[in-house]
């Protein structure tokens, strides 16, 4: 049997949205921790009209997520609509305004942020507009609901200008982005999870079987979204919304968990590729018990926790997750996670996460651990770079 030549790597890059975006988020998502932590301490100077935090902030909320993002639904779109993929030309001229925008805030204290805000917040519009069009000509209504999750998102970004500019800090801003994108976790992660987990333990396992999506899903949605609406507004309210918002926390805490139990966790450890979007999930629960025992108890480092539970370990590790599983089920892979992958890969997430938590809980060994974080964390997404990109599809 001959085998098939190999394709270009540009023809292959622009296959589809998860070949081009996925590595591309990778990428960023290191190059964020590779770039701010020297920048923050000093050592490197960089010609960003934004102070160093600001920067690595904006960059992992509004750049790293939303590559990560585009390359998931340009891939999951037309799985819901039947719909041909975005490919070839469009694609690409999608992941260059993506490009452009990272391009123009690195460089924004060259060329003003007059330009460079509209560079940036061109692509999250423009996207969602390419999204709705696809699901409108579908009649696919019952994902209408991606659209508001990334049309808030975009208002998140042009609040975080207007807040940097006006205030000097982005409290309500980041807060809102990261409101925005663990509500987008827990709606994509309650039809992924457990779908995937009953189709593996369905021929391998019989017994009990994840439940599906239901009201009680909805439900735990709608009590998140209060929260997290909650929390946002207490970022600058009076003293009083405090306790209100930790015990709402803290039952948010408790909604996930019980969400997550119904899913089956304990029973895929015999797969990694499944068991670490189960780990990944479980860091939205610990996000919000954290918070909230941080507001309830005036604990500063238990709010840092809260941030890097949700940040490091359910953002860092769902989206690693997700991506290594779409990309070999979408290149003609097994859907089994190799030695490769859980080494270089999740262990390395896992690592990174666990570091930045106990780092913002301890008053020594700080350094050592953010280092180890930070350290972690580039290794990972580097790791999937390496692994996971066309000129290394076919790695093991």
């Amino acid at each position: 049997m001959h085998r098939l030549p190999p394709q270009p790597l540009v023809q292959t890059l622009l296959a589809g949205g998860f070949r081009l975006f996925f590595p591309a988020g990778a990428l960023m998502a290191a190059l964020v921790i590779a770039i701010w932590v020297p920048w923050y301490l000093g050592l490197l100077d960089m010609p960003s009209a934004l102070p160093p935090l600001a920067w690595h902030q904006h960059e992992l909320l509004f750049g790293f997520v939303p590559c990560v993002v585009a390359g998931f639904l340009l891939t999951a779109v037309p799985n819901w609509t039947g719909r041909p993929a975005i490919s070839g030309k469009p694609l690409l001229w999608l992941f260059l305004l993506w490009l452009a925008g990272r391009v123009a805030i690195l460089l924004s204290g060259w060329i003003g942020l007059a330009l460079a805000i509209p560079m940036a917040l061109a692509f999250l519009p423009v996207f969602t507009v390419v999204i709705g069009r696809e699901l409108k000509a579908a009649g696919n209504r019952r994902n209408y609901k991606i659209l508001i999750i990334l049309a808030l998102l975009s208002l998140a970004q042009f609040s975080f200008y207007i807040e940097l500019q006006t205030v000097g800090d982005v409290l309500v801003s980041s807060r809102l982005a990261l409101s925005v994108i663990l509500l987008m976790i827990c709606l994509v992660a309650g039809r992924i999870v457990p779908a995937f987990t009953g189709n593996w333990l369905k021929p391998r396992k019989p017994g009990r079987l994840p439940v599906p999506f239901s009201r009680f899903d909805a439900a735990v949605i709608v009590l998140s979204a209060l929260t997290l609406g909650s929390w946002v507004m207490q970022a600058r309210a009076p003293f009083e919304m405090t306790v209100p918002v930790g015990m709402l926390m803290v039952a948010g805490a408790l909604a996930h968990l019980v969400r997550q139990i119904r899913w089956c966790p304990e029973r895929t450890w015999g797969e990694p590729l499944l068991f670490i979007l189960h780990l990944g999930y479980f860091f939205v629960p610990a996000g919000f018990l954290l918070t909230g025992l941080s507001l309830l108890l005036e604990e500063p480092s238990l709010s840092a926790a809260g941030i890097h539970a949700w940040t490091a370990g359910a953002i860092g590790i769902m989206t690693l997750a997700v991506m290594t599983r779409a990309t070999r089920g979408h290149s003609g892979q097994a859907l089994h996670a190799p030695w490769s992958t859980v080494c270089f890969i999740y262990a390395l997430a896992i690592i990174s996460a666990l570091a930045r938590i106990v780092a913002a809980l301890l008053s020594v060994n700080t350094t050592a651990l953010l280092s180890i974080a930070g350290l972690a964390w580039v290794g990972a997404f580097l790791g999937f770079v390496f692994l996971y990109a066309p000129a290394g599809g076919s790695r093991r």
